[in-house]
């Protein structure tokens, strides 16, 4: 699954740190996010959507 999280991170001025922390993850997941290696449960991608003030659909595009 592709997903547009690092773009709205960085577009945030956020590090991958700075999101963990706001979501109460490690850095280690945020990353696995970004790069496809992990999904997210459905209520951190939820929390994500709400942090960047979108849907979790704009966010996570299946392939």
């Amino acid at each position: 699954m592709r997903n547009s999280v690092r773009e709205l991170r960085e577009t945030a001025g956020l590090s991958q740190a700075g999101l963990a922390a706001e979501l109460g993850v490690s850095r280690q997941t945020v990353n696995s996010i970004e790069t496809g290696r992990y999904d997210p449960s459905l209520p951190l991608a939820i929390a994500i959507a709400r942090r960047f003030t979108t849907t979790v659909e704009e966010i996570f595009h299946v392939d």
